[in-house]
């Protein structure tokens, strides 16, 4: 059972590295494109900037979760790394628990956000709502919590080959 999971948080992680990956690209084309636009050209269009944010939203909650599952997010471990190797496993335990409830939070309420704004227009970007706009809020929050389980359950997956994948030191 352990490792169908892990074979499976391989695959989302894979994908939403991709996507959190392709959402930056997206975002450093367009935003050149916009001043661009604005400053030779003298006519500013409307949708790279609304465009822009939504990449720079969906790289951040799902790089998020991305960045967690490889343990390369940011972490203060000076106090941790002197403490006895027992204590060390409690905090990290206890890190791991803190996060699942604050990725539980997240979730539900980034859900409701969106359920709230569904209909609401984006004025900047008409064929999108505020609701969707919003969706990589709920989605990196569902990610951190696959991903958090994983970790409670089977440990760190840092040195899973998908993970290390373009680690070359």
């Amino acid at each position: 059972m352990s490792q169908r999971y892990s074979d499976l948080m391989d695959k989302v992680y894979l994908l939403a590295m991709i996507v959190a990956g392709l959402s930056l690209l997206v975002m450093t084309i367009i935003i050149p494109i916009g001043i661009f636009s604005r400053y030779v050209l003298n006519r500013g269009e409307s949708w790279p900037e609304p465009v822009a944010i939504i990449c720079m939203v969906t790289f951040t909650f799902i790089g998020a979760a991305v960045s967690y599952r490889a343990g390369s997010h940011i972490a203060v471990n000076m106090l941790t790394d002197r403490l006895p190797q027992a204590i060390q496993r409690l905090c990290a335990r206890t890190v791991d628990l803190l996060m699942l409830l604050i990725s539980l939070v997240m979730f539900y309420y980034s859900f409701y956000l969106c359920a709230d704004l569904w209909e609401q227009p984006v004025a900047e970007f008409p064929i999108l709502t505020s609701g969707q706009t919003y969706l990589p809020l709920p989605v990196g929050a569902i990610l951190l919590i696959l991903f958090v389980v994983e970790r409670l359950l089977f440990g760190s997956q840092e040195n899973r080959p998908i993970v290390l994948l373009g680690n070359h030191g």
